[in-house]
């Protein structure tokens, strides 16, 4: 009979919470595989022996990029498919590939492989480069023989994913720009070029128009660096404050639900959301992932608190027997259009194939959003610049003409 040890341990639950506890098994390997399958990443982990086995977590993540993922996913698609062992793929890709992150991690997990791991247990220890919905869809293609597969599969999902915020920032980059240089034109006119205009009326003496009295007034404050330290000071605690009560579980979901109703940028994240959600689930339950456990990871990559917890609330009706439609439709979270297509999906059995029509529509209808974000928001921020630096112009040289009237 083989000896088992007693392992305690600490890692974090499927919540993200910290847990701790014990568990039986023969090696660390195999406590580790274990506390994994029931929703655990270990941090460390400890025999009663009191022989110490940290596992140290990568404290990298944000060195990887989406596009270093798919490169690798899509490499190591080929070899599979082209018959090379596991290992031998995982040897390889760590060598060639330039990323020195990824690479070191292809090495740790390729060693995990080889002490006798599967290959979902061991990306599962690198939760910051490798999703849930990574992990899981690799643990299904394993089960199910078809790892390949699944992986292209993945590939196409992540490309997928990353064109979609390719033009989101796209989007972004020249309202950015315009809004920057409006700002900044704006703050050299009132701090550097206005006080000489102030300096030369005050030499001249008389009663300024109001619109000139304005903006020298504004000057005057901007200048003034005892009042404007308050102010920034302010202004910097706003924002901080801002991003702690965002942490929060509370504050999370009234900002993300203001952004979801939000005009022009509503819209939009709405459509990504319904995007996302039907892409994860349907690429999930076409690789074999019980819809249960498919809802539970598509609740986790949601991005927004308000879809997070729509879907959570259809996971649970669905283990009441409930269709996966009906909370969908009464959550208004998810268009009419989009419930009525998985209803005809759950009818007919074929609902990931319907859930990715959906998004491929969706796909469409994120672009057509953008764009229309785009238009919208340029002119907006052309007239804003003109309508402030001509104020601005027009305000400074109102005494400059009443006194050419005067003259004249």
């Amino acid at each position: 009979m083989a000896s088992t040890l007693t392992f305690t341990w600490s890692g974090k639950g499927r919540d993200g919470k910290t847990a701790k506890g014990e568990t039986i098994a023969s090696n660390k390997d195999e406590a580790i595989s274990l506390l994994r399958k029931q929703g655990i990443v270990v941090t460390s982990i400890n025999s009663k022996s009191g022989m110490s086995m940290e596992i140290k977590l990568p404290t990298f993540g944000s060195g990887v990029t989406d596009k270093d993922i798919i490169v690798f996913t899509r490499q190591f698609t080929t070899m599979i498919d082209a018959g090379l062992p596991l290992v031998q793929c995982l040897e390889i890709l760590e060598k060639q590939t330039p990323n020195k992150i990824l690479a070191t991690t292809i090495g740790q997990i390729r060693k995990d492989v080889e002490a006798g791991s599967t290959y979902a247990d061991a990306l599962g220890k690198h939760p910051k480069i490798f999703n849930d919905l990574y992990v899981n869809l690799v643990a299904a293609g394993e089960v199910g023989g078809i790892l390949d597969t699944i992986l292209g599969r993945l590939t196409v999902y992540i490309e997928k994913n990353m064109k979609i915020k390719k033009q989101i920032k796209s989007a972004m980059v020249y309202p950015s720009i315009v809004m920057t240089v409006a700002v900044g034109v704006i703050a050299v006119l009132m701090i550097f070029v206005i006080p000489m205009f102030a300096k030369m009326f005050t030499d001249m003496g008389g009663h300024l128009p109001g619109p000139t009295q304005m903006v020298i007034n504004i000057s005057k404050f901007m200048t003034n660096w005892k009042k404007m330290v308050p102010i920034l000071i302010l202004l910097g605690t706003s924002i901080v404050g801002i991003k702690k009560y965002y942490a929060t579980k509370k504050g999370r979901l009234a900002m993300d639900r203001m952004f979801l109703n939000a005009p022009i940028i509503g819209p939009l994240i709405r459509k990504v959301a319904v995007s996302k959600f039907t892409r994860t689930l349907g690429t999930l339950m076409a690789a074999g992932v019980p819809i249960m456990d498919g809802l539970e990871i598509v609740a986790k990559t949601a991005g927004n608190k308000v879809v997070e917890n729509t879907v959570m609330d259809t996971r649970a009706s669905i283990s009441e027997g409930k269709t996966l439609s009906e909370p969908l439709l009464r959550s208004k979270v998810f268009p009419p259009m989009v419930t009525q297509m998985i209803s005809v999906g759950e009818t007919t059995g074929a609902l990931d194939a319907m859930l990715s029509k959906i998004a491929d529509f969706y796909d469409d209808e994120v672009d057509a959003a953008v764009e229309a974000m785009t238009a919208a928001l340029e002119p907006a921020l052309m007239v804003f610049l003109g309508i402030s630096v001509g104020y601005i112009i027009i305000a400074m040289y109102l005494p400059i003409f009443h006194l050419a009237d005067v003259v004249g």
